[in-house]
């Protein structure tokens, strides 16, 4: 009556999609953060379970996400102590990540999600700043809704 499981599932794809279109640079990152905890959580019950396969697959989601979105956007031309802190930090929580799925174990996620949201929560300030910092003024919003409709 309300469409199927894969419906949802299509709306809430569109959704992200349109949210990952809209977002700055440092709302992305605070995304990657968001899915990263989310695997991590989810991997947690099938980790009481012993369910080997899905396990892997959440906690391989995490690692790829921390992987390949946040150490993939570090800015290593920069190689200040922050950029090489959050990547020595970044193998770190990919270590705790592979030793929880081979031993069966709980703790090193919570300790992955506990890093996870302290950096959140620090990147989530920095975009509330960089919005407040970076909000266009009228004449801006009006250039740039001229220079769209011509485009169009």
């Amino acid at each position: 009556m309300f469409g199927t499981n894969a419906t949802a599932n299509q709306y809430k794809k569109i959704s992200i999609e349109s949210g990952v279109d809209a977002a700055n640079p440092i709302e992305l990152i605070v995304m990657l953060y968001d899915g990263a905890i989310l695997a991590c959580n989810s991997a947690i019950p099938f980790v009481k379970q012993d369910n080997y396969a899905s396990r892997s697959e959440h906690i391989y989601k995490a690692i790829k996400i921390i992987q390949s979105g946040l150490r993939m956007s570090l800015d290593r031309e920069v190689a200040g102590d922050i950029v090489i802190n959050l990547d020595a930090l970044y193998i770190y929580m990919t270590n705790l990540l592979v030793k929880a799925n081979i031993e069966v174990t709980e703790a090193p996620i919570q300790e992955v999600i506990r890093l996870l949201t302290e950096l959140r929560s620090a990147w989530a300030e920095i975009s509330k700043t960089d919005a407040v910092n970076m909000a266009p003024s009228k004449e801006t919003v009006s250039a740039n809704n001229i220079a769209y409709t011509e485009k169009v």
